[in-house]
């Protein structure tokens, strides 16, 4: 907002400059409060012990830590997932950043090379790119983020290249090195070989599941062929008497997801009220700016579903809120079932889609037709208010 200030009649003295240690202080603040206020909770709790070490499990209900045998009837893994780091030659012999380790950073890097178009890949390349490093993507996919629509992919590229982010696709990362200052890289691509140089190298391929150091084999535990411990849609694993919630089951991997696989456990065990995984409606954001926000189906899997469905979009230019504050960039769009006239899934890539998105996720939850936004009267000027226009003029898909 600052190197847009202009924009507003705000004059600000250029070039604008990132404090990176002051930047690093803030989120160590933020992230030592959330976690020193979850630690203090638990080790406060009536008849709750808390164990630091690296447990283990020895049987279908025990489990060994620091030496010490803890025996239970109930266990609950819950142990995450961490950053995967690809068999690259020469990748193990430099100092490459993940996602943890890039939030370490004291200054600004001069160019950061991103393995990766995704997520994680994606949102980060924003930030270090409005912060003032060049940046360069490199994608092995066709397009970024591949289990979005092909419409949203390129709009989010295109949001990423305005701003100056340079875009490899089809590109794959064959060799990397240290070099004096930095690190290069040898890249493929369509163009044949490339070396590239680059001061950082953060790797953003995906995550996996920090299961392979358990003790899973000894009581019997069964996982997919990428470690995700396999369950029910209770979150019950194989073997009775032990549940693996969070990232490590493959269901969600993402902070929400894994609360509600809590949520759904509690009341599976205390309340006698039989919740489900199979009722969860997937949804997320992808935190760049404009953020996506994600609900549902996308049209491609409405396609492959064989349904018959009806489609609305709408181009953020034509809000008047994004007009106003200067933020155009990026749609709207929403799957309805043409029989049931219930939602199936929306994307929303503009100024507040990551909110907006709950106002119609609340509603698929509800089952309720689509037809009770379009004659709902929202508040203007807000995003919000265009989707009853939206939802209007729905076209067959």
């Amino acid at each position: 907002m600052a190197n847009r200030g202009a924009e507003f009649g705000v004059m600000i003295d250029s070039p604008i400059r990132v404090d990176m240690k002051r930047v690093k202080a803030r989120k160590d603040e933020i992230v030592e409060r959330s976690n020193t206020g979850v630690t203090n909770w638990m080790k406060n709790l009536d008849n709750g012990t808390i164990f630091q070490g690296h447990g283990r499990l020895e049987s279908p209900n025990t489990v060994s830590v620091n030496g010490e045998v803890l025996e239970a009837d109930k266990i609950f893994i819950n142990v995450g997932a961490r950053a995967m780091v690809p068999p690259v030659p020469g990748l193990d012999s430099i100092k490459y950043l993940t996602n943890s380790s890039m939030l370490e950073l004291e200054a600004v890097p001069e160019h950061l090379i991103v393995l990766g178009g995704s997520y994680i890949g994606l949102e980060f390349s924003q930030i270090y790119r409005r912060f003032g490093s060049k940046v360069t993507v490199v994608e092995q996919g066709p397009r970024l983020i591949p289990r979005e629509d092909e419409d949203i992919s390129d709009a989010i590229k295109k949001i990423l290249e305005n701003e100056g982010i340079d875009i490899r696709l089809d590109t794959t990362l064959a060799e990397a090195g240290q070099q004096s200052g930095g690190i290069s890289v040898k890249l493929n691509g369509a163009g044949g070989e490339e070396d590239l140089a680059g001061s950082h190298l953060l790797v953003a391929v995906g995550r996996r599941p920090n299961t392979d150091d358990l003790g899973l084999d000894k009581a019997g535990v069964a996982t997919n062929p990428q470690g995700m411990i396999t369950v029910d849609n209770q979150l019950r694993t194989n073997v009775e008497g032990i549940w693996a919630i969070g990232d490590c089951n493959g269901l969600g991997a993402f902070t929400h997801t894994s609360y509600n696989d809590y949520e759904i456990v509690a009341a599976n065990l205390f309340d006698n009220d039989p919740r489900s995984v199979a009722d969860r409606i997937i949804c997320y954001g992808l935190f760049i700016d404009p953020p996506l926000g994600r609900a549902g189906m996308t049209e491609q899997q409405v396609r492959e579903s064989g349904r018959k469905a009806l489609v609305g979009t709408m181009q953020m230019e034509r809000v008047a809120r994004a007009r106003e504050r200067g933020e155009t960039q990026g749609f709207m769009k929403v799957v309805v079932d043409a029989e049931s006239k219930e939602i199936l899934g929306a994307a929303l890539l503009g100024i507040g889609g990551d909110e907006i998105a709950h106002s119609l996720l609340d509603l698929m939850y509800a089952k309720a037709p689509y037809t009770t936004v379009t004659r709902a009267v929202h508040i203007h000027p807000t995003v919000s208010e265009l989707l009853p226009t939206l939802l209007g003029d729905l076209k067959p898909l």
